[in-house]
């Protein structure tokens, strides 16, 4: 009897010791800000960066939850395709996960709880494990990334690459399969090495590294099975010249596109291939000044059958032109290839990159993409950050819930103007004139100038009739 009950109480303790050695050999479980501890830095480290935050939901324009979604219901179908369709929503890495808050004025007010100081490889991975909770559970399954702000720079090309290859290997495996990025892209306009351009540069071996890094970056946009790859060229421009040969830039700059796509179409790289014009900051006379000069630059090389264009709202703002504008005239050359969705202070000067909360300019904006047939493969990318004084995590997820939220209400208000049908009516009955069988012949190029002189004199003095701008307007908020 007693040789039974040692027996159990032998069992009960080494029950209990695999029991503590399961516990020990588990992998470990971080809070975020656990920097210090022996998970700190490990590459498996499985911390929960944003603690609190549930899965955001749809609860409807009633709801008062600010951790949800009001007008944004992925599923629900508008015009024929589901909003998440039309909207094909992208969260942007260097915004959301290295926005500092810094200003040309003021330095860092955000100091994430995951943050080390570092720019380490192991902060690098885990930022990029916070980027991917973000993901799901804001219900975004698309993410746009520049190559440097993944991946720290090397002291040369090589470690560059070795570094990027690190993080991307660790993206592949947490985006699975429901979680691809929009775009991909090079960052050559950071470094000092790019401080007369990339492709622009006057020297042949920045030309030379900067096609090296773009080669890298398109590789593994590709093999993370990235939708599409963009060109922003934040040095490729002058600032006088007195000391520039602008035809010989402009030479270069397509040479450096050309190889671009040529690499490409080698690798087996079927994405887009996306310009985005900027007009000026930090260069005083950007070469991509706005859609119309990048057309231009893309119809003179023969590139037009290459790229299509990546908008940014608020660069086109700072061009002089509404973002409305800028999307139309991509629209209507066939370039129209993806949006940057943000907008700017109209009483600030630069680029803040704020999110887009103008029902209005949601709306037109809204109505450039319906008119498009959407966006696919391209999207809607938040290239927007929070504003230097909002500093808790929890503005992250609200930021980009308002963005959303926005554009699907304006997804909404065309839905409304196209069903209503009186501003097609009004745009149809000013042009009505060009309806008619003579109309009709001088849009089919058939009428020469000495007929249209003879119809002008036939006719005599035209009657000309109102735009019903004041009419178009109320039409048009009434929808809002």
């Amino acid at each position: 009897m007693k040789r039974m009950e040692l027996g159990k109480i032998l069992f009960v303790l080494l029950c209990a010791s695999l029991a503590i050695a399961g516990v020990v050999a588990a992998p470990p479980t971080c809070p975020a800000n656990d920097l210090g501890g022996e998970c700190g830095d490990a590459d498996d480290w499985k911390g929960e960066f944003f603690p609190g935050i549930p899965n955001i939901k749809y609860e409807g324009p009633s709801s008062k939850n600010p951790l949800a979604y009001k007008w944004y219901n992925a599923e629900e179908e508008i015009l024929g395709k589901k909003m998440k369709d039309w909207l094909r929503f992208s969260v942007a890495f260097w915004h959301t996960f290295r926005g500092t808050g810094g200003d040309p004025f003021g330095s860092a007010t955000k100091f994430w709880p995951w943050e080390d100081g570092t720019n380490s490889l192991a902060m690098a991975k885990r930022r990029m494990r916070a980027n991917f909770e973000f993901l799901k559970k804001l219900g975004v399954d698309r993410w746009c990334f520049h190559d440097r702000d993944i991946a720290p720079d090397g002291k040369t090309l090589e470690e560059s690459n070795a570094n990027l290859d690190e993080v991307v290997a660790l993206a592949k495996e947490l985006q699975g399969t429901e979680i691809r990025p929009l775009w991909g892209t090079a960052q050559l306009f950071v470094h000092p090495r790019y401080m007369h351009g990339g492709a622009t540069s006057p020297e042949v071996e920045v030309y030379a590294y900067a096609a090296a890094q773009v080669k890298k970056a398109i590789e593994v946009t590709h093999y993370l099975g990235g939708e599409n790859y963009v060109f922003w060229g934040g040095r490729e421009g002058y600032q006088t010249l007195l000391n520039t040969d602008m035809g010989r830039e402009l030479d270069h700059m397509a040479r450096f596109l050309e190889a671009a796509v040529a690499y490409k179409k080698k690798i087996g790289f079927n994405g887009t291939l996306l310009l985005e014009p900027k007009p000026q900051e930090p260069t005083k006379h950007q070469y991509d000044w706005d859609v119309a000069t990048t057309a231009s630059f893309l119809r003179k090389y023969g590139l037009l059958g290459e790229f299509k264009i990546n908008v940014e709202c608020n660069h086109a703002t700072l061009s002089g032109h509404s973002c409305h504008h800028e999307l139309e005239t991509a629209r209507l050359n066939g370039l129209f290839g993806n949006l940057d969705a943000n907008t700017g202070d109209p009483q600030i000067g630069w680029d803040t990159d704020q999110f887009l909360t103008d029902i209005g300019e949601a709306t037109l904006v809204m109505l450039s993409v319906v008119r498009n047939g959407g966006l696919a493969p391209g999207g809607i990318n938040f290239d927007a950050k929070l504003r230097r004084e909002s500093t808790d995590v929890e503005d992250l997820f609200i930021a980009h819930i308002g963005g959303m939220d926005t554009l699907a209400r304006g997804l909404r208000n065309v839905a409304k103007l196209i069903e209503d049908g009186s501003l097609d009516e009004l745009v149809r009955k000013r042009y009505e004139s060009f309806d008619t069988e003579f109309g009709a012949q001088i849009e089919a190029g058939k009428v020469d100038f000495e007929t249209l002189e003879k119809k002008a004199m036939e006719w005599g003095e035209p009657k000309v009739p109102s735009a019903k701008q004041e009419l178009a307007e109320m039409i048009f908020q009434s929808a809002l």
